[in-house]
């Protein structure tokens, strides 16, 4: 087929231009530079692209991937996001509220000194703390505006994505550099040069002050991130019990970092050569926590060796892994690794609510009611009396369903659980078909706005992305008293910059920037959402 025959099909076939356009947008999106990629964002560069050359993809798609998209995403966020408010991660929340809010008045600003469009500086809003849910909303509140207004949100978005992504991922880097820390020291001072890299390791009791102690009630269990989880029994490691106690010559299995792991060997005995055999198909289980009884209560509180006879040896969050302690805080929907008898596995996962059938199970009466609920929310007028009424729009009232019924799990028939695999497939799916609408859009005036606004917008977009980069960090290390590897990944909640978070974790093992992203990003993501559409009321 010839080129010329190739474009009359996608002028003539919107469906298959927009297929087409998704696959070379995911292509471009995996391509990495420095480890760093455009991801799912990829499409939209496309999409502009083909709007400048003159296709068209089918009417209604950008609809269906915004409400799909940012279902998924209040769905995902819901459980985390109110708990990030009320608990312990109070600081990292305020921390990513006071980024957001630092993003938006730098793009308030300097859309006003400039004379930018409320589209654009919306968009650029959105791109310099890449934000695809925060585009998502301002191209969905500016859709009432003048003709032309939404498409440039996501013109506003292209120009500044690129820096928004590289500028988090090159602070993370240089400034370490710049103040001369050392992440891996950051973390545990005393045992940086054995690393924290979770290990598995096998120690034979040698120290006399432990013989006849109840294992559980050791002082291991002080230990920042190690689990004692099997104990060698009849030539065989058995599921570690309440009541087994230490023994001279015995066999123990640990679990945890290598910081904690090399003294708590030291403190147990010595490590030991043995290869017994461990059963791990049977006694080894991944349950979800949906019980509101667990969710907000620590990993100490619920004591699961003491009351139920299993150890947790790991906690999934948000897709990120680590080695709980006694003050890791539950939150519903968190994975637990977990090791016991089968009885014992059973009794705990009856106790956090885990149901097999929902792992994989999608009801799909209750998406389309949320959704239902979520669009007529989203139409309906509200504000104070002698006020102009606003709505929620398609993006605010399927998010606010979706945080309520992600928060609370279940209200009346309606269930909020989507399974994972379900989730971000639907999530991706949505997102995809969301930017192909809004780049073949804002594509036909792309080269126009350039030409009007040349580099003023990339420039507005480096000052949104790194003006909340340089306030948060001193905010967060002396007001708030964070570390710094606390500090650098709730900045990188704030940005919700995954990428960042990478560049991070790369040059140290420690969990503390983990479990700070995953703390502040649910807040940030939905505060995004919240001030993109304000801006679209204020810029102008």
């Amino acid at each position: 087929m010839s080129l010329e025959a190739l474009h009359n099909l996608l002028l003539n076939q919107p469906l298959i231009t927009l297929f087409a356009l998704i696959a070379t947008g995911l292509l471009l999106g995996g391509v990495k530079v420095k480890g760093v990629n455009l991801g799912s964002s990829g499409v939209l560069f496309t999409a502009l692209l083909a709007g400048h050359l003159g296709y068209s993809i089918p009417a209604g798609v950008g609809t269906l991937g915004l409400v799909l998209f940012v279902y998924c995403v209040g769905i995902g966020a819901g459980d985390r996001f109110f708990a990030s408010l009320a608990r312990e991660g109070t600081a990292l929340a305020k921390l990513a509220v006071l980024i957001v809010v630092l993003g938006a008045a730098t793009a308030w600003i300097g859309a006003t000194l400039l004379d930018i469009p409320t589209g654009l500086a919306t968009g650029i809003f959105a791109g310099s703390l890449t934000s695809t849910p925060a585009l998502a909303a301002a191209t969905e509140g500016m859709t009432l505006a003048a003709e032309g207004a939404a498409d440039s949100v996501s013109i506003g978005y292209g120009i500044a994505y690129p820096f928004g992504v590289i500028g988090v991922v090159l602070f993370v880097q240089v400034l370490p550099r710049v103040l001369k820390l050392d992440l891996e020291q950051t973390d545990e001072p005393a045992d940086s040069k054995c690393g924290n890299r979770v290990e598995n390791a096998l120690v034979e009791v040698t120290n006399p002050n432990l013989y006849g102690q109840r294992i559980s009630e050791s002082g291991v269990t002080h230990f920042n991130a190690v689990q004692i989880c099997r104990v060698y029994s009849e030539g065989s490691l058995v599921p570690l019990s309440y009541d087994d106690v230490f023994a001279e010559g015995q066999i123990l299995l640990l679990i945890g970092r290598r910081c904690e792991m090399k003294i708590a060997i030291d403190f147990i005995g010595k490590r030991s050569d043995a290869k017994p055999h461990e059963d791990v198909e049977n006694e080894r289980r991944n349950v979800i926590v949906t019980s509101n009884a667990f969710a907000g209560r620590t990993l100490g509180d619920i004591a699961p060796l003491r009351d139920y006879g299993v150890v947790v040896t790991s906690i999934t969050r948000l897709g990120l892994t680590f080695v709980p302690n006694a003050s890791t805080v539950i939150e519903r929907h968190d994975h637990f690794s977990c090791v016991g008898r089968v009885d014992d596995l059973k009794k705990f996962s009856i106790a956090v609510g885990h149901r097999s059938s929902a792992i994989d199970a999608t009801c799909l009466l209750s998406l389309s009611v949320g959704l239902t609920l979520g669009i007529i929310l989203g139409m309906l007028p509200f504000g104070l009396p002698g006020g102009t009424p606003i709505t929620l729009g398609l993006a605010g009232g399927p998010l606010f369903v979706a945080l309520i019924l992600g928060h609370f799990g279940k209200v009346g028939p309606i269930v909020g659980f989507i399974p994972r695999q379900t989730r971000m497939l639907l999530q991706e799916l949505g997102l995809v078909f969301f930017l192909a609408n809004a780049g073949v859009r804002g594509g036909g005036a792309l080269v126009s706005t350039l030409q009007e606004h040349g580099f003023v917008l990339f420039g507005l977009g480096v000052c949104v992305s790194v003006l909340p980069l340089i306030v948060a960090w001193p905010i967060a290390t002396k007001h708030f008293k964070m570390n710094p590897l606390q500090a650098l990944g709730g900045i990188c909640g704030g940005m919700t910059s995954t990428p960042a978070l990478g560049a991070i974790t790369a040059k140290t093992d420690a969990q503390t920037p983990v479990i700070s992203y995953v703390s502040a990003y649910p807040v940030a993501l939905i505060f995004m959402i919240i001030i993109s559409k304000l801006l679209t009321k204020l810029i102008g």
